[in-house]
């Protein structure tokens, strides 16, 4: 029985994951930031109380704060952490006016914006590349060597040697992608296209639903058809293929964020999958005890998920920012700051009350509030 991680473990390890995801984030808006001519005034890694802060010579104040939950860059013109325009840019003096992020043009400020979500979608791509170089890549056909008796596909008629041509009209390459779409549907009905010996046949089914332990004491359900690999095949990857394959599993990854986040929209699933701050701390010393690779890899998954989740068109966030960019294309003038306020007010607001739920659901897989319960009871 694998042991759960101590408190300083899963403290390290959570600073080690997010403080240089964070760093990457921000040093992304800073890089494009400063090709384009706009001056940073404050590079900030975590937020609250300064541990420590030094200035460059390019009057940059590079800080560290005690909370390592995130960060940002202040541009010369914003007028907090969030990149609101300071309104007060336009009585700058020309010179520090020219060097403002709100007087340059639009495709250089989103270029900014989009910079930081960009470098932490490359930051994994290159784990990703890494690991295909290292591992190769896994090209398994998507045919069912064995046959679960009692699963899904049993219940649906498939049998050992039956090819899986697609689930509900998505094409299956390998039995990767079989087990990557059957994982995040427990319990949903599907349609099952199968080649069987050159004849296409259409099988209606239901994914099978199975609660596994991931031995840290943590149980989630998953999706199971109850089919198994034949021999598996592991193709070497060239240095030139690398980066394709890294790109092709970070798409697969993003396209699981985007159905998993989906079903929650949708009722699906229940928001208490949601994990946030405390949940990442766990799993990051979890992933610390299985290895380096085990670890490097988790980062990559975070970078993802960092990259993605700052692209959600929430104001506060990178893809609000974008958002706002888009409509001013459209309409030829920036979007009213009336509007920005009341826009930036509405995504704090989302933001905090999504840090409500997320911490109550990482208290409650502690199970925090059963032992209050207990102890009231």
């Amino acid at each position: 029985m694998i042991q759960n991680p101590g408190f300083l473990l899963t403290v390290v390890a959570f600073v080690a994951v997010i403080g240089p995801l964070v760093f990457v984030h921000e040093l992304g808006h800073y890089l494009v930031g400063r090709w384009c001519g706009v001056k940073a005034e404050a590079f900030s890694i975590g937020f609250g109380p300064e541990i420590a802060a030094w200035v460059d010579r390019r009057g940059t104040r590079w800080r560290l704060g005690a909370l390592p939950l995130g960060g940002y860059v202040r541009f010369k013109g914003d007028m907090n952490a969030a990149s609101q325009t300071d309104p007060r840019w336009l009585e700058m003096p020309a010179a520090e006016r020219a060097e403002s992020f709100p007087a340059k043009p639009l495709w250089q400020r989103a270029a900014i914006v989009a910079a930081g979500p960009a470098i932490n979608f490359l930051f994994a791509i290159a784990i990703l590349a890494t690991f295909a170089l290292v591992h190769g890549e896994s090209r398994t056909p998507a045919v069912a060597g064995h046959v679960q008796p009692g699963s899904a596909a049993a219940a649906a008629g498939i049998l050992a040697g039956d090819r899986i041509v697609s689930l509900n009209g998505r094409a299956m390459t390998t039995f990767d992608d079989i087990r990557l779409f059957a994982q995040i549907r427990p319990g949903e009905p599907v349609t099952i296209l199968i080649d069987r010996q050159g004849k296409l046949i259409e099988k209606q089914g239901k994914v099978g639903a199975v609660e596994e332990n991931d031995g840290f004491g943590n149980r989630f359900r998953l999706g199971r058809l109850g089919i198994a690999p034949g021999e598996p095949v592991i193709e070497p990857v060239s240095l030139v293929r690398a980066p394709v394959v890294a790109i092709e599993r970070t798409g697969q990854i993003i396209r699981t964020m985007v159905e998993t986040l989906g079903q929650i929209v949708g009722g699906g699933r229940s928001v208490k999958e949601l994990g946030g701050p405390l949940k990442i701390a766990e799993v990051s010393g979890q992933a610390a005890t299985l290895g380096v690779e085990s670890f490097v890899f988790f980062m990559a998954l975070i970078s993802i998920n960092l990259g993605f989740i700052n692209l959600l068109p929430i104001p506060m966030l990178d893809g609000g920012h974008l958002l706002f960019y888009g409509v001013e294309a459209i309409q030829r003038r920036p979007v009213s700051p009336q509007v920005q306020e009341w826009a930036y007010r509405s995504g704090l607001a989302v933001l905090l009350a999504m840090m409500v739920l997320v911490t109550f659901n990482d208290l409650s897989s502690f199970g925090l509030w059963d032992r209050l319960s207990g102890l009231i009871g």
